[in-house]
């Protein structure tokens, strides 16, 4: 819990800096912030087992930063963070949020109209303050609330990267707990949708009031909302609550079963328990006051004529009937991913040398990594020229020889030469070709310009995915989650056109963007159309964020032949080329 925490200040210390005007703090907090968040161990347990000097050996954490760290860990605030929200009163985490909005723009916001909070800068905007400003003009201004509007939407919902991790440590500590035989998390994070609201636990336990002591007192609350003795409800400080209920054993899998389903999912299933003359409830399934099952989720199933139907399919989408036929797709799993296509490696301002990474590919048991560092239209991100890109090939030719020799044991793992590159506005490609040529495979995205017309987009992507070299599309329709909707873009039409150039589509694990999303990741599965799990790691761990990938695709139904990284990489090279 406290890794969320500390990368959340880091985050917002690296504006508060940007916005102050200093230069390189900013990059470095963030590095530090995106070590956190990706940090598997808590940060807690590393300085009980090895104090400073464990926290010093995180990536990116120099001495200051880990001075600052013990400070949070021993006070519960960073002195310095406080200043900055004393010296600059704003929401900033507010106001960031806002498309379009970035840390010199709100200095400018808050020197100019003292704009403090999204609700000042809702006001500013519509009374047409906005527009006046050096730099912005009216169509700033219309992007500003049209992006405002779009936050307003997803508001109290949040995404499922940042509640998983703190989840997890809660189910971990109950099943730490003697008496505790069972406890899951149910509702839609089981289900693993993009944004989550509340969180709700099962749990079966001999002695409940066990159960309830710890879960009120473990640490990153802010607040207990109710206790009782078999229910209890906490708000955490990232903002959102969880709720806990014991439940008895010979129950638990019917409340599994009925906290887990979707509304719409549950009512179909209370329909056909009718009709077969049944009861269906959290309880258990019933035959008149006789209950003939509960225990297990699978029994209640069985029970209702159906195969059991993994959680991120219950949302009434079709599952059911074809459960019935015993017919459900068998859904990707992480164990069936062999590789990662789209990871960013020191070259463009990743955080990683290509070794570090492969170090971490091996030990996840991959096959081969593919190294798409970005290519030279992004200068923010240290974009390859072809020069550049080429010297960095002969870093992996290198690499990949000392591999054949049986480097880590691994003489079969293979590095991949790939790069991002960036589709321009026209939809050609910012590599010359001949470069392009010398690639294993090659990813392009659009990085700029996402505001265009439905049929200009479209027509760009289509170019794009219409160049022999470009084999995958990275995060195909753009979306930001909580922040930016999709492109304006003719789907139907781009997965036809990706059909015919054998184009593979990315599914995007990095949480903020979670692109696609599984309602597309079903359209392309059902259109024949290929898709890759991919990190877009900049950091090696990173490369774990994979399991959000996989999830959406599990929501999409994709199985693994969908799923061009299942394949052995012959396989999947010869497809892409």
């Amino acid at each position: 819990m406290s890794n969320k925490e500390i990368a959340k200040i880091f985050h917002n210390m690296a504006l508060y800096l940007e916005v102050e005007g200093v230069i390189f703090k900013p990059q470095a907090y963030e590095r530090a912030a995106m070590s956190f968040d990706v940090l598997s161990e808590d940060i807690r347990e590393i300085y009980k087992k090895e104090g400073i000097k464990g926290i010093r050996k995180i990536s990116g954490v120099g001495e200051s930063m880990a001075d600052k760290i013990v400070e949070y860990l021993e006070k519960g605030k960073i002195k310095e963070y406080e200043n900055f929200k004393r010296k600059i009163p704003i929401d900033i985490e507010e106001l960031i949020a806002v498309e379009g909005v970035g840390p010199k723009m709100i200095k400018t916001l808050y020197q100019k109209l003292k704009i403090k909070n999204l609700q000042d800068l809702e006001k500013a905007a519509k009374s047409g303050k906005i527009r006046n400003l050096p730099k912005f003009g009216e169509k700033k201004e219309q992007n500003i609330l049209q992006s405002i509007e779009f936050l307003k939407r997803a508001k109290g919902r949040y995404l499922l990267g940042d509640i998983l991790p703190t989840v997890k440590e809660v189910i971990i500590g109950l099943k730490n707990i003697k008496d505790v035989k069972e406890a899951h998390v149910v509702g839609s994070l089981r289900r693993m949708k993009e944004t989550i609201g509340d969180v709700d636990v099962l749990v079966v336990a001999e002695k409940p009031q066990k159960v309830m002591d710890y879960f009120v007192s473990m640490p990153g609350i802010e607040k207990i909302l109710a206790k009782g003795a078999t229910k209890s409800s906490v708000r955490m400080s990232a903002g959102f609550d969880i709720d806990i209920r014991v439940v008895s054993e010979k129950s638990y899998g019917s409340a599994l079963q009925y906290f887990s389903g979707s509304k719409e999912h549950n009512i179909a299933l209370r329909k056909i328990a009718i009709s077969k003359g049944l009861k269906l409830n959290e309880y258990g399934l019933f035959e008149g006051v006789k209950m003939i099952a509960g225990k297990s989720e699978e029994e209640i199933y069985e029970k209702l004529g159906m195969a059991w139907i993994p959680a991120e399919l219950r949302e009434n989408s079709g599952e059911i009937e074809l459960a019935q036929k015993n017919k459900l797709p068998e859904l990707i799993k992480v164990s069936d991913i062999k590789g990662d296509l789209h990871v960013h490696s020191d070259w463009d301002g990743g955080e990683n040398s290509i070794l570090e990474l492969v170090e971490s590919a091996i030990k996840m048991d991959y096959q081969y990594l593919g190294i798409a560092d970005h290519t030279k239209f992004l200068r923010i991100e240290n974009g390859l020229d072809e020069k550049r890109l080429r010297e960095r090939n002969k870093e992996i030719d290198k690499l990949n020889f000392r591999l054949r020799q049986g480097f880590g044991g691994q003489a079969k793992f293979r590095i991949l030469k790939g790069c991002e590159a960036n589709i321009m506005v026209d939809g050609s490609i910012d590599i010359d070709d001949q470069a392009l040529k010398e690639l294993d495979f090659l990813i392009a995205g659009i990085h700029s310009q996402l505001k265009m017309k439905k049929k200009e987009m479209t027509s760009r992507i289509i170019k794009a995915m219409q160049n022999p070299h470009v084999d995958i599309i990275s995060h195909p329709t753009g979306r930001i989650l909580q922040k930016r909707d999709e492109y304006e873009m003719d789907f139907d039409r781009i997965l036809r056109v990706a059909k015919e150039t054998k184009t593979v589509l990315e599914i995007n694990s990095f949480p903020l963007r979670l692109d696609l999303k599984d309602i597309n990741i079903k359209k392309a599965k059902k259109a024949g159309v290929k898709m890759v799990i991919n990190t877009d790691a900049h950091h090696k761990d990173s490369l774990r964020l994979m399991e959000y990938g996989v999830s959406q695709a599990r929501r999409g139904w994709a199985e693994r032949t969908d799923i061009v990284n299942c394949w052995p990489a012959e396989k999947m090279l010869k497809m892409l080329k």
